[in-house]
């Protein structure tokens, strides 16, 4: 063993030694000050260098396909997982544990089904109208085996909405679970001619062929490569249906590069194979499925599939299969710290979360009650060419930027007419740039490095979301429709919506699509829709200004009964206004933004205000009582 004298007598000796003492204190002193200069100036300088890393990371990976000619698909990652680690738990549902082989195999089957008893081929769109549930991954992957399309239908819409994003997406077959086949009876004989519905189900209704029948005696071999290899990171890959900020649902192309990019997300805020992901969010969204399954595919995790969100259950569920990781929206959060305290809340295993829409003093209520989660904000529109992720986990903002990385996604904050409901163009017809702490309009660049596919056999919504000539003739933005602040840290805040749309419930609420629906009532002249802000709740609650037929008399029942039968939950409109004229502009757009302005308030307005009453069946006098109460939250919306 050495001792302190025999290290010693190894050190410099003469005058050589205080010199070099000298300068390596020197040396650890300059480290020390730069790194305390770093903290002050540039605080999240590593945040930001990691991050962007993993966006080079990315970028490389996607070039090395691109050179190589051979894409590694979402469903090429699966199956490389099912092949490496078969018995590895993939999905647990109500308490059934579904391995990489399990869903391997089910998927197999249903490609089989399809083989033998259709005339699908690769390239044919196939609509899905299913809850979460294990066999909504079952067959997304085994049509994808076949090369076939596959669009996810939001399965609380009915009705004319239904048979409109089954037309909209044009495909040659509709598969239905179980619990969603009354949904379909109605709309059976309106829908075209070669298309085929299958049901999972063994006695389906007459028309409706058994999907879960054929199942029971198909093969569950492999499907050979050649019907599902990729031939381009831009082949349509599925179908997700958003309002986006105008008209009705709309079927957004999801191309192979979309779905690579967002199965990359979890990755991204550093979830890893040994994670356990709650997913609560609906698959037939693109959180649901390109985030939450691409996500646990892309990492070769386990994923926790909850047919639907129950806030009594969710602490129960994270600790009885040791999650590690959930998706949210702001609303579930919310509702989270709604339910009544008890014992052990931070009693659990949950270290990351993962979502977008969360209010700053519900984050900060959600981290303080259940402890030390890192909650990971992010922002993007199904259909977008732009994302942002709080990888920092700075409270309140949807994502943070610097010049490097607007080297890989190309965006601007502009100015933007709330009134006039369009951005602002100079005397030369340009946009201008916000200042920062400014809101702005969002916008990206659309070029070769950052696409907008756009929407399915609709090129005039496709045309809609873009603004030509911005900044210099011939350039192209994608309009995201939403308003955003960046401040002087380069962190990014929501502020509002644009356009035809509103969010409520975790859902787009398309504005003319519920006027279109209350329109059809014969005693209705015209309705103009739009959301307002609620206390204590996410998003905006719909509200209808209505004007009535001369000579025509309002029936609230019957303006209840219509948009309950018609419209999703989310999207009837909670509050009615009644108006003797409707204000529009020079172009006979209605206008919104006083309506926004004036709220709900019977103190503000002084035409007649109705409130949605689900025991009555009606809309009820708004009276100043019933508007106190909504403001204390003492009545639930």
């Amino acid at each position: 063993m050495r001792t302190m004298a025999g290290l010693g007598s190894e050190l410099p000796s003469g005058p050589v030694a205080p010199m070099l003492l000298s300068w390596l204190t020197g040396l650890g002193a300059g480290v020390i000050f730069l790194g305390f200069l770093q903290k002050i100036l540039y605080p999240y300088f590593w945040d930001d260098f990691w991050y962007l890393l993993k966006v080079v990371r990315c970028g490389l990976r996607l070039e090395m396909y691109r050179l190589k000619g051979e894409l590694v698909t979402v469903l090429d990652k699966f199956l490389i997982h099912a092949k490496k680690q078969p018995h590895k738990p993939f999905i647990i549902y109500e308490g059934d544990v579904y391995t990489y082989q399990d869903v391997d195999r089910s998927s197999n089957r249903v490609a089989h089904v399809f083989l033998n008893h259709s005339t699908l081929k690769k390239g044919d769109t196939v609509a899905l109208l299913m809850s979460n549930e294990p066999d909504f991954i079952h067959v997304w992957f085994g049509l994808a085996k076949l090369g076939c399309v596959v669009a996810f239908l939001n399965s609380n819409v009915c009705s004319i909405s239904l048979l409109h994003c089954i037309l909209s997406c044009e495909p040659k077959a509709l598969v239905v679970g179980a619990d969603l086949l009354g949904a379909i009876e109605e709309i059976l004989p309106s829908l075209p001619e070669g298309v085929s519905v299958w049901g999972m189900k063994d006695s389906v209704p007459q028309g409706v062929i058994s999907l879960k029948e054929k199942l029971s005696t198909a093969s569950d071999s492999q499907v050979p490569r050649d019907y599902y290899v990729a031939s381009s990171l831009k082949a349509t890959y599925l179908y997700i249906f958003t309002s986006g900020t105008t008209g009705l649902p709309k079927a957004a192309v999801i191309c192979q590069l979309q779905s690579v990019m967002g199965s990359v997300g979890l990755w991204g805020f550093g979830c890893t194979s040994d994670d356990i992901v709650y997913i609560t969010l609906p698959l037939y969204h693109s959180a649901g499925s390109l985030l939450g399954i691409g996500g646990c595919v892309e990492l070769g995790a386990t994923c926790v599939l909850k047919k639907k969100f129950s806030a009594s259950q969710f602490w129960n569920d994270c600790k009885k299969y040791n999650v590690t990781v959930f998706q949210y929206i702001g609303e579930l959060c919310r509702y989270l710290c709604k339910q009544p305290k008890r014992e052990g809340e931070k009693d659990h295993r949950v270290r990351l979360a993962i979502g977008n829409g969360i209010r700053s003093d519900v984050w900060r209520e959600f981290l303080d009650r259940f402890g030390n989660i890192k909650m990971c904000e992010l922002y993007g529109a199904t259909e977008g060419n732009i994302y942002f992720m709080n990888h920092t986990g700075k409270i309140g903002a949807v994502g943070r930027t610097n010049f490097l990385y607007k080297l890989f996604f190309t965006f601007d904050l502009i100015k933007y007419d709330f009134q006039k409901d369009e951005p602002i163009r100079n005397e030369q017809g340009w946009c201008s740039h916000v200042k920062k702490g400014e809101p702005g309009l969002l916008v990206s660049r659309v070029n070769a490095k950052n696409p907008f596919f756009g929407y399915a056999g609709n090129k005039k919504q496709t045309e809609e979301k873009l603004l030509h000539d911005v900044f210099k003739k011939g350039d192209v933005y994608f309009n995201t429709g939403d308003i955003i602040v960046q401040d002087h840290e380069n962190f990014l805040y929501f502020w509002d919506r644009t356009g035809d749309t509103f969010r409520w419930k975790g859902e787009n609420v398309a504005t003319t699509e519920v006027a279109d629906i209350i329109g059809m009532l014969d005693f209705i002249q015209e309705a103009n829709v739009y959301g307002v802000a609620v206390p204590g709740h996410e998003g905006k609650a719909g509200m209808a200004s209505i004007t009535v037929k001369p000579n025509k008399s309002l029936d609230l029942e019957k303006v209840y009964e219509q948009v309950v039968t018609f419209l999703p939950a989310y999207a009837c409109p909670k509050f009615l206004r009644i108006q003797e004229k409707m204000e529009a502009t020079g172009t006979f757009k209605l206008l919104k933004f006083q309506l926004v302005e004036e709220g709900f308030s019977p103190m503000k307005v002084s035409d007649p205000l109705y409130f949605m009453d689900n025991v009555k069946k009606s809309y009820i006098p708004l009276t100043k009582e019933i508007y106190d109460q909504i403001m204390l939250e003492e009545i639930k919306l």
